[in-house]
């Protein structure tokens, strides 16, 4: 309906068939000034609509007659609950010269295709659109409940630890920043902890850029405080902490049980700063901007800029973040320099890659910046005919792994998860995924002296072989083409 009413202020409207849906239309529309005409078949119907200073007069509208009266009329709405005569009086309207818009009542899928093949442009469903408000209902009475829990919690306290996965991304990030500022607006001192590190490039300039305070979980007694949170913790396979977990936040059901007095896990949304996004709305905080800007690319990032997964709470969050957000900072951490290393890591890679079909796998040698793996792994996935690029390195007795893809027949995830799950640790997404393998089960050396031209030859035979494999082609070099 709203389509329809936006049309043009001048509009001129009729109403098919005056039950209670088209009663209730009707003076919503008188009440904002529009010109009006009720035609339906029941003259006591008729009769009292006249009382009550509206325009309405008798008609069956499954007959013609009742198309030519309201032939000049822009927008029509056939809002009868007998369908018959919907179909009926749309098709009579169809049938005239003329352009009008036609709003129709259907009362199943069926006959909602019906009403569309006869002509209707939008048609509703009364049952689907009290459904819908139901579970719009449900669902912010349930936001309003979760962000009382959450508030209570918080407030019992007076320090609240907020852990975020190991090695954060910007979503784990952003979430747990997003928790501090409703703790600390509550009078509770906050910190962010972490373990590993802020490997990629990125996410160093993010957190960098908008100041993000975070303490490395070794520095602190996890018992002094007084409540601990974990956000975005959900794809960990062994516990994050064994501490007592007082709140546990996620957009992924959680690997381990951790018995959280607090959760809320929610898999219809795509990143942790969506849920955070709605807790703040709820709690009506004034948003820094340092806050909005963590929370958007958050919500960026982990949808890949909103063209993956994305889900109608991604998009309204973000659409409220936007106006608070720093969009030039966000454009500094989305460009950030290319180091001088990532250039020689690009470079490695490229010589050292080979392709089998549209699936390239690369070999960087030994490195100290891990975080140039993924950037290369994103420069060769835009080779043309290329839809899979992973590019692996060796570092601290470890064998890192970075892959990307954009063929949508592939989860990326999924082939590492394949490839490396028992053997090593495994992280991501359909298009964007790590692993991290312990060199020794492939080599049984160690990264010294004269082995390293061996340690090399054996993981690249043993990593591209898992790798090709995963993908669904035949391992091994010679078949494809590379750059050595």
């Amino acid at each position: 309906m709203s389509t329809a009413i936006s049309m043009a202020s001048m509009s001129t409207y009729a109403i098919l068939g005056c039950g209670s849906v088209g009663h209730a239309v009707a003076e919503e529309l008188v009440d904002e000034g529009r010109d009006v005409l009720i035609l339906d078949r029941d003259e006591s119907r008729v009769e009292a609509l006249r009382d009550q200073d509206l325009d309405a007069r008798t008609a069956d509208i499954r007959e013609p007659a009742a198309a030519e009266a309201i032939a000049d009329r822009d927008v029509v709405l056939v809002l009868s609950s007998d369908i018959d005569a919907n179909k009926a009086a749309v098709e009579h309207l169809r049938g005239r010269e003329g352009k009008r818009f036609l709003v129709v009542r259907a009362s199943d899928p069926v006959t909602a295709d019906e009403l569309k093949q006869a002509g209707a442009d939008v048609v509703i469903n009364p049952s689907a659109v009290i459904a819908d408000s139901a579970l719009r209902a449900l669902e912010q009475g349930e936001l309003e409940y979760k962000t009382t829990q959450l508030a209570e919690i918080i407030d019992r306290g007076e320090s609240l630890a907020v852990l975020a996965h190991r090695s954060p991304g910007p979503d784990s990030i952003a979430s747990a920043v997003a928790l501090q500022a409703i703790a600390e607006s509550r009078d509770v001192e906050a910190d962010i902890l972490y373990e590993g590190e802020i490997g990629h490039q990125e996410d160093r300039a993010f957190v960098n850029l908008l100041g993000i305070d975070l303490v490395p979980f070794g520095d602190v007694d996890i018992d002094g405080y007084d409540t601990l949170a974990l956000v975005d913790c959900a794809k960990a396979t062994d516990p994050v902490t064994d501490a007592t977990v007082d709140i546990l936040i996620d957009h992924f059901e959680p690997e381990v049980e951790y018995g959280a007095e607090f959760s809320d896990v929610r898999s219809n949304v795509s990143s942790t700063s969506t849920i955070l996004t709605k807790y703040i709305q709820e709690l009506d905080l004034s948003l820094t901007e340092e806050v909005a800007t963590a929370l958007l690319y958050g919500i960026r990032v982990e949808t890949l800029d909103f063209k993956r997964d994305t889900t109608p709470a991604d998009l309204t969050a973000a659409a409220y973040l936007y106006p608070f957000a720093n969009h030039d900072t966000l454009e500094q951490v989305e460009s950030p320099s290319m180091s001088p290393e990532t250039l020689d890591v690009l470079a490695e890679a490229i010589r050292n890659r080979e392709v089998k079909g549209s699936h390239l796998v690369s070999n960087a040698g030994f490195i100290r910046d891990r975080d140039a793996l993924s950037q290369a792994a994103q420069h060769l996935l835009n080779l043309e005919g290329i839809t899979t690029s992973a590019v692996f390195a060796i570092a601290d007795n470890t064998i890192y792994l970075a892959a990307r893809s954009k063929d949508i027949r592939i989860d990326i995830g999924n082939v590492l998860q394949d490839a490396f799950e028992e053997i090593g640790e495994v992280l991501g997404h359909s298009t964007d995924a790590s692993a991290e393998i312990p060199l020794g089960i492939f080599t049984g050396l160690e990264t010294t002296g004269d082995n390293r031209e061996t340690l090399l030859e054996l993981t690249e035979q043993a990593v591209r072989s898992k790798l090709f494999e995963a993908l669904g082609v035949e391992g091994g070099s010679g078949d494809g083409s590379n750059g050595s």
